[in-house]
């Protein structure tokens, strides 16, 4: 917020704004200054283009974009940097956590230049992928081996009941639990996209 917002009096306002005018009156830049506006121009126009690629293909993962500003030599702000946030923590079961990542790698990516912090955002959520697709194969094995206990044929063991209390059931049972609780998801971490 600018100090003649805060103003009761536009007097402030009305100087800052004649200003503006004056700086962007033809001839009133140097050529440098002119070479410096258009180059300002770009970088925000860049800026800006690669924030909203990470905001359109993250629709609902990330948050709103916000920029690092410098005033260029015409009075005006131009973007020079930018993030956008975006939740990477894991979703309730690990076949949602696995579509989760892959929208987060999309979201990372999106742009035709992602930065630095882009490509290990979309490394994060590969990794994660990798460990939600290894707890879903670990279950899965479990619950086969479970099955081969003769408990298909109806003959449930003692031993069998009590991984089953133990074990998958056990988990599968608090998981509803916690996704009853929490119908929506969480946000346990957010990270920052840069332009």
């Amino acid at each position: 917020m600018s100090i003649g917002a805060i103003s009761g009096g536009g007097g402030y306002a009305a100087m800052q704004a004649q200003r503006s005018c004056e700086a962007t009156a033809p001839g009133a830049l140097t050529p440098e200054e002119q070479q410096e506006v258009q180059k300002l121009r770009r970088i925000d126009q860049k800026v800006r283009q690669h924030e909203a690629a990470h905001s359109a293909a993250g629709a609902g993962l990330t948050g709103g974009a916000s920029y690092e500003y410098v005033r260029g030599p015409d009075g005006r702000q131009y973007a020079v940097s930018g993030e956008v946030k975006i939740d990477v923590s894991p979703a309730q079961t690990p076949e949602q956590t696995i579509e989760k990542a892959k929208r987060i790698q999309a979201a990372a990516l999106a742009p035709a230049d992602p930065s630095a912090q882009d490509r290990a955002v979309a490394a994060q959520a590969a990794q994660m992928a990798a460990q939600a697709q290894a707890e879903l194969s670990q279950m899965k094995n479990q619950e086969r081996l479970n099955g081969d206990d003769g408990e298909a044929a109806g003959q449930a063991n003692p031993a069998s009941l009590a991984r089953r209390e133990n074990g998958s059931e056990n988990s599968r049972t608090s998981r509803a639990v916690a996704a009853y609780n929490y119908l929506e998801p969480q946000p346990e971490s957010l990270l920052s996209l840069f332009a």
